[in-house]
């Protein structure tokens, strides 16, 4: 079956974009196939710097011929109904429509015979679609053309089965059409000429002898196994980097990786300003000795090819690198004359948030919040309110200013240059931790305790002032610094009671227009109980489990929480649990009904004298024995031993059920039995609220 080959060559397109970009490409292709009746094999998207293609293999010749049935009014309906029924469906008299009997009557249906098209004409109908359609974050318009593209367009192949398909791109203007071809252009430098192909094979290989890697994986491996190559050569390692990595594909059609030497002089500057400094400036990767620590070399990926073998691109990247780390140096060593706490008053300076205050005044909560915190977890309260106050200096620093992305670290190395705590500078460091899921958490007490207070400051605030997150956005990562708390405390194991802690974070703001501290509270339990559910998903852990115990109310304890909805689980997961799940949802099924039937409830105490047959007194007695077991393993926080308790419910439970007509004649039989029903709900619910587990 005939393939489909689709490229647009441009100039260079930005690396961030490229990836996105040919899945979008697949996208509104097969799309707009599939809306046109066209089935496939396979779809394949490529993009370099300069184009973005597509092959989709196994597309029939033509489109299949499609019967249409519309249904209209019954036959003798009003003329006025079956006027608008022929209007609706093209047709100029009833002489052109079926008459069936379905069953229900005798209707009139239209039927239309469409016959297939060429697949070719229908493509050529659908490639300036996509192309008006396409999704660039950010596009340009150039010369005299009104079309907008990402970057301007200099030819576009369309093959079908080997021919060109009739069409063009209308780029407007005096600009005119762009016609659908089969000619592109290699490398910029290496091979510019023109060159025609016949089909995906044909075009990937002439890319190839043209000097253009057309897979993005293979030249994402080609990069990282030169560049690795390279440093072992010079004893080294390659300083792992994929989002680096990742760009750097998207600069190069041709990658070509190269050694070059940092000077000594630089080598004092902290790693991570070098490192930044070589990777957000110049795409450079950072190479490490034996000992992990950064070497003075650095790999450079050229997109091309040299007679001397690079030495002159080498030199003049080297020459760059020291007019940068020179200016990275000079901020290091100006930075290092003033002091992190004569930094702290320009703090003041900064808005934290127009509602919210200054850097300054979130500093100052912070430090009260970090000290209670340590004092709860056992951690020093002194090094903690010293970190926290210290925690925001580095902001006003030249290097940060610089390179934002060292916030926090810089802040490290200059407390530690001042002799400070060994646990203050990290904790400086680590406050802002963990960014996301992939980042380490902090243990050091002191780190924990700031991190969580800023954290902690951070969603308190917001929430007051109802900046709460909404459906997709999130503009001030509030989602993140949720996730952060939970992972500071479930990681390191803390008992902290996170009502109490929002509500100190409340009283330390002294802005006006707040929400009240008991809201927020609520609000911010609600909102980790969702956070908290995406955090366990990943752990295998479901997510009406943590419903069933967030339910119960007055649990923000989350170690305790965690331990309890792992014990839940293991036993709903078991024959048993299963089983008594079961039950719970029939015997409270049977109570509402019966509840609403009669108008009243049905949780009054179990009339012994009533019970008379033995499966309702083994039900009492069992009711009675577990309810007695699991209240001291609940307050010793025993869940799996409490979970036990409940599973010996299962065989009084399954006789009751078995062998006792709830619904008896006498009333007062019928109402003691509702109220033992009503009793198994209210001793599982103590465990969690069964009626929130599925299944």
């Amino acid at each position: 079956m005939p393939e489909l080959l689709i490229e647009f060559f441009s100039e260079e397109i930005p690396a961030r974009m490229q990836a996105r970009a040919a899945d979008d490409l697949k996208r509104l292709v097969t799309e707009k196939l599939a809306a046109n009746g066209l089935s496939f094999d396979t779809a394949e998207a490529h993009s370099t710097p300069r184009r973005l293609a597509l092959v989709i293999d196994g597309l029939p010749e033509r489109t299949a011929d499609v019967r249409e049935e519309k249904k209209g009014p019954r036959v003798g309906s009003p003329e006025q109904a079956v006027a608008g029924f022929l209007k609706s469906a093209g047709l100029t008299s009833l002489d052109q429509c079926e008459q069936r009997d379905t069953g229900k009557g005798v209707f009139y249906f239209a039927v239309a015979e469409k016959k297939g098209r060429a697949t070719a004409e229908v493509l050529a109908e659908i490639i300036p679609a996509v192309m008006g359609d396409f999704p660039w974050p950010k596009s340009m318009r150039w010369g005299t053309g009104t079309v907008r593209w990402v970057r301007p367009l200099h030819s576009i192949i369309a093959l079908f089965g080997g021919a060109v398909l009739e069409g063009s791109f209308d780029l407007g203007g005096a600009q005119g059409k762009l016609a659908f071809g089969n000619s592109t252009r290699g490398h910029r430098f290496l091979s510019p000429d023109a060159f025609t192909v016949t089909d995906f094979a044909d075009y990937k290989a002439k890319l190839r002898a043209a000097h253009v890697v057309l897979d993005r994986a293979e030249r994402k491996a080609k990069i990282k196994a030169d560049a690795e190559a390279l440093a072992a050569q010079e004893g080294l390692t390659l300083s792992p980097d994929d989002g680096l990595l990742e760009e750097v594909a998207g600069l190069v059609e041709w990658p070509v990786a190269l050694v070059g030497t940092i000077d000594e002089k630089f080598m004092d500057v902290p790693s991570e300003v070098l490192i930044t400094s070589m990777r957000t400036h110049q795409k450079y990767f950072a190479l490490l000795d034996k000992a992990g620590t950064m070497a003075p070399r650095f790999v450079v990926v050229a997109n091309t090819v040299t007679a001397d073998g690079g030495k002159a691109i080498v030199a003049g990247n080297e020459r760059v690198l020291r007019a940068r780390l020179s200016d990275a140096k000079f901020f290091w060593d100006q930075d290092r004359k003033t002091k992190l706490e004569d930094r702290v008053s320009k703090l003041g300076a900064i808005t934290f948030h127009a509602k919210l205050g200054t850097v300054a005044e979130k500093v100052t909560r912070v430090q009260v919040l970090a000290a209670e915190i340590a004092r709860a977890i056992g951690a020093d309260a002194d090094a903690a309110t010293r970190a926290a106050l210290l925690s925001k200096a580095d902001l006003v620093t030249e290097v940060v200013g610089e390179f934002p992305e060292v916030q926090g670290i810089m802040g490290r190395y200059y407390a530690l240059g001042e002799g400070e705590n060994p646990a203050v500078a990290e904790a400086i460091a680590e406050h802002y931790k963990p960014l996301g899921p992939s980042d380490s958490c902090p243990t050091a007490p002191v780190s924990v305790a700031v991190a969580l207070a800023d954290k902690l400051d951070t969603l308190v605030g917001f929430f007051a002032i109802d900046e709460k997150p909404t459906g997709s956005k999130d503009p001030y990562a509030l989602r993140r610094a949720a996730l952060g708390i939970i992972r500071l405390i479930l990681e390191n194991g803390l008992r902290l009671n996170l009502t109490q802690l929002f509500k100190a974070a409340h009283g330390a703001y002294t802005v006006g227009g707040f929400a009240a501290a008991d809201g927020v509270a609520t609000d911010l339990m609600a909102f980790f109980a969702d956070r908290l559910k995406v955090t366990l998903r990943d752990q295998g852990v479901r997510h009406d489990l943590v419903d069933a115990v967030f339910a119960l109310g007055g649990e923000d304890d989350l170690v305790r929480l965690l331990a309890r909805v792992k014990a839940l689980q293991t036993f709903v997961g078991s024959e048993e649990g299963a089983n008594l799940l079961a039950a719970y949802k029939r015997a409270s099924n049977i109570v509402r009904i019966e509840e609403k039937k009669d108008g009243k409830a049905y949780d009054q105490p179990v009339d012994p004298a009533l019970l008379t047959l033995a499966e309702e007194k083994d039900l009492y007695g069992a009711l009675s024995a577990a309810g007695e077991t699991a209240r001291p393993l609940l307050a010793q926080e025993d869940f799996t031993g409490t979970m036990a308790a409940l599973a010996r419910l299962r065989g009084p439970v399954d006789a009751f059920f078995d062998k006792v007509t709830v619904n008896a004649e006498q009333a007062d039989l019928r109402a003691n039995r509702l109220r033992l029903l009503s009793q198994i709900r209210a001793t599982l619910n103590a465990v969690a609220d069964f009626s929130r587990i599925e299944g």
